[in-house]
Order: C-alpha cells, then structure tokens, then sequence
C-alpha cells in the first residue's frame, strides 16, 4: 500500500471561512450504509469530527493519499489538490478511518512532470481550477505504513461557482450598504431588540455571514429554491442548533422498535395532498424549543384521528413537552418514545386545554380531558416509493431529516448536494403531509413547526427520489383502532 505524505493543506476559495465556520459541525460524509459523526455522549468507536483549526497529522496523511490516489485514478492533464477541506470526522476501527468532505482543483502541473504536489499553485481561473467536491473515506494504519482508500464520490461545484478572488473595493462597499439596509429591513421585520450597540454590531456579522451561507447555498442547489434572508439570519449555526434542532434523533440507539407498517394495498398515485382532504391542521410555531418531535407526532395524531374519527382537533404538543417521560422537552426526543408515552398517559387533550408555553413546566395532565388517543404506533419502509403509497392511503406521516439547507430556505423544491445533507446526521422532526412535481421537480411537501412565516407558509418542499437529507430513514404513525 501507498503511505500518505506529509504537508499542509491550503484554503485559498474566498468561501472558505463560510464552510469553516458555518459547516465543520454538520458536513460529515456518510453513504446509506455508512455511521454518523457522534457527539459528546458517542458510544466508544463511534465516529467523531476533527476540527478544521487543528493540524492533525493523521487528517493531514489520510488528505496526502486521497489526492494521490484521485490522481492515480483520474484522467486529467493537471495534477489535483485539495483547495480546502469542508469537513471531517474519524473513527477509530483496527487504524483509524477518516470521512473527508473536500473541494480539489487543478493545479499549474501537469502529470507528466514529477512534481510535488504539495508545492503545486492552483489555476487562478475558475474555468481552468474545475473545482469540484469530494468525499473520501480512508483507512489509515500508521504502525503498518499503509492506507486505503474504501470511498471516492465527487460532483462539481456547479458552473455558477463564485469567482474566488477578492472584490474590488467599490463591490465590497456596494455590499455593505446593501447588507446594512437588508439588515435593517431584517430588524424590522422581525421585531428584533438588541441589548446595545456591541450586540446589534455582533448580530450584524453573523447577518454577514450568514448572508454568504444563502448565497453558496443557493449556488449548489440542484432544485429550484429560493434561499435568502429569514427570521433565523441573526443566529449562529450553534445558537440555531441548539434552539430549534434535535440533537437525539441521530441516536439511533435510543430509538425504541417498532413494528413494520403494513404495505399499502395499491401503488402510489402520481400526486397527493392530506391538505387538499382535511387532515392537516394550521401550522403551528415550536418556538425557541427543541420540541419538534412532539410537534410531529401531534400532527400525524390529529391526521390518523381525523381519518378514524371524523374530526379534526388541535391535539397539545405541551402534554408531551412535560409528560413525556422517556424524552428529554425542549432538549430533543424521538417519535417512537411519544408513542409509548400516549398510550401509557391514556390520550391527549386539546392545545385550548393544555396550552403550549414552549418551555418544560410540571405535568399538568389531566385523564378527564382526554380528547383522543391512540393503540399503537408503525415503523414504515425506508423505500420512497412505498413511503408516498402508505402516505396516499393512510395519512400523514411523522419523519426526520437533515436540517442542513433548511435555516435559510424561503421557498421552491430544496436540493442540496447530496453529500452536504448527510443521510445519517438527522436533526429535526416534521411532518409529511404530499408529495407531486413542480415543474418536473419531484418533492417531499413537509409541514414544519417553525410558524406560518417560515418557508412557504410554514411548509418546506425537499426533492423526492434520491432519499436526500434522509427523509425516509425514520417514517412513523400512530394507529388509531
């Protein structure tokens, strides 16, 4: 096997700092088969981000031999590096096996010379560069001085890449005044009310880069949508994490076993929308509350109930929010605990009746108010074409996804890069309520809980097929008898 050499890996993309800062905790690289990037409570061998600041020398080595290997494989004149690394994670199985997420380009060498790489300048054209990102999984056995590379997936950045020189002066001026009014507009808006001139100047910065992030998102997007400005643009990509996310749904072993679903008894109709038929009720705002779990759940309740019952009700997330034993409130929880945690209550009440609050309170349930309830809950397929199908015939359904493309999304079918959005790194809970085509654009339509000022009306439409983001990994319902 080939050894990795040394050296040091450069950043030169102008959106550089962006993938740095806004991307390093969620861009971690992992196919249908493949493990998810643990947090602080990971089980022992399970895999963990290496932060970009830091000059590890396995990364560095792993980095070395991916390049080495890409351009063994490829058929280009140029010699390829990496420009910069987007993100990473390793694990630690019998060596240690890096998941790199990476942009490479040419550089001015060609193959036929025996040049280092390392010391290899890059095409200052975007046309001659020909960026394009890369995932990479390498297993590095130091003690035997070998590697291998199990993984090579890459995609180019799209033909509308920014250019990644600096703007002239006059450009970077007419920038700032435009994010200034845009910011104005945003504060406006939105009601916003900062503590003093320090923390409205801090919020500006983050308004800043955020507004890059819309920007590159919108320029790898292969769907139709539209991202921008929203009520979340003043907020880091931790702050917003850690008040409208779900950090448990990744846990696959905290998840309870559910029994299969059964299969729906006809294929999917081209189109369909529980919105169109009366079983979706208002969107709803979890507030700066990790609670969507309960949110989603509550939604395919009052959907099952309104196809077993007749009616539909406004059913209380905040019951869950504080009875719900098994989950942890507005610090996460999984849907198929919110089942078992209904059936072991006896019901739900109404929201008139158990108010939301959007903050863990004592249990204030009562058995006397019980409007619904349900007998059991299903696990569906994880293949999209019997997900649609059991949708069509029997309700909305509760799901989780990746939430990478959504703090900025405004309206259009999403579809972030597939290797960005990792299938594995699930983060949110809502509700699916139809799917159809928009333009010949399949889409998922998915009802959030981050009020009707978000996305379009309150609802996100992600592109349907290619298990993007994934959306079918964790498919549930409660069965009403």
């Amino acid at each position: 096997m080939v050894e990795a050499g040394g050296g040091e890996q450069r950043c030169r993309s102008s959106l550089c700092l962006f993938f740095i800062l806004a991307l390093t905790t969620r861009l971690v690289v992992a196919q249908d088969g493949g493990g998810a990037v643990g947090g602080p409570h990971a089980a022992p061998g399970a895999p963990s981000a290496v932060a970009l600041s830091d000059s590890d020398p396995g990364l560095l080595r792993a980095l070395r031999f991916a390049e080495g290997q890409y351009n063994v494989g490829s058929g280009g004149v140029y010699l390829r590096r990496v420009t910069r690394v987007i993100s990473a994670s390793r694990q630690l199985v019998k060596g240690m096996k890096y998941s790199i997420v990476a942009e490479l380009g040419n550089t001015l060498c060609k193959k036929s010379t025996s040049a280092d790489p390392t010391t290899c300048e890059f095409h200052a054209e975007a046309a001659r560069l020909k960026a394009e990102v890369c995932a990479f999984e390498i297993w590095d056995i130091p003690w035997l001085s070998k590697s291998t590379l199990l993984k090579q997936k890459c995609q180019p950045t799209g033909s509308n890449r920014t250019d990644p020189g600096a703007p002239s002066p006059d450009a970077h001026e007419q920038e700032s005044v435009d994010l200034l009014s845009a910011f104005k507009e945003f504060v406006t808006k939105y009601n916003r009310s900062y503590s003093g001139q320090e923390e409205a100047d801090r919020r500006f910065r983050i308004f800043r880069k955020n507004a890059q992030t819309a920007r590159t998102l919108q320029s790898l997007d292969q769907g139709s949508a539209e991202y921008g400005v929203t009520k979340f643009s003043d907020l880091t990509e931790e702050e917003f994490r850690s008040l409208y996310l779900n950090p448990l749904l990744s846990q696959r072993n905290l998840q309870r076993p559910m029994k299969a679903a059964s299969p729906a008894r006809a294929p999917a109709p081209p189109t369909w929308d529980w919105r169109e038929h009366g079983a979706v009720g208002p969107v709803k705002d979890q507030g700066m509350c990790g609670s969507c779990w309960a949110f989603s759940v509550i939604g395919n309740i009052e959907g099952q109930w309104f196809l077993k019952k007749g009616s539909l009700l406004s059913l209380s997330e905040q019951e869950l929010v504080d009875c719900d034993r098994l989950d942890q409130a507005c610090g996460g929880g999984l849907p198929s605990n919110a089942y078992e945690a209904i059936e072991k209550l006896g019901g739900l009440e109404t929201e008139t009746d158990y108010r939301y609050t959007g903050h863990k309170q004592s249990c204030g349930f009562s058995s006397g108010k019980v409007v619904a309830y349900i007998n059991s809950s299903v696990e569906l397929s994880r293949d999209e074409n019997e997900i649609a199908a059991w949708l069509a015939e029997n309700g909305p359904v509760s799901v989780a996804l990746n939430a990478f493309a959504m703090q900025f999304y405004r309206r259009g079918v999403s579809r972030p890069l597939k290797i960005f959005c990792n299938p594995w790194m699930i983060d949110h809970a809502v509700l699916l309520v139809g799917y159809g085509e928009r333009n010949g654009i399949p889409f998922w339509a998915i009802k959030n809980s981050w009020g009707e000022d978000y996305g379009e009306q309150g609802y996100y439409y992600l592109y349907r097929g290619s298990r993007l983001c994934g959306i079918n990994k964790m498919c549930s319902s409660a069965m009403v008898n």
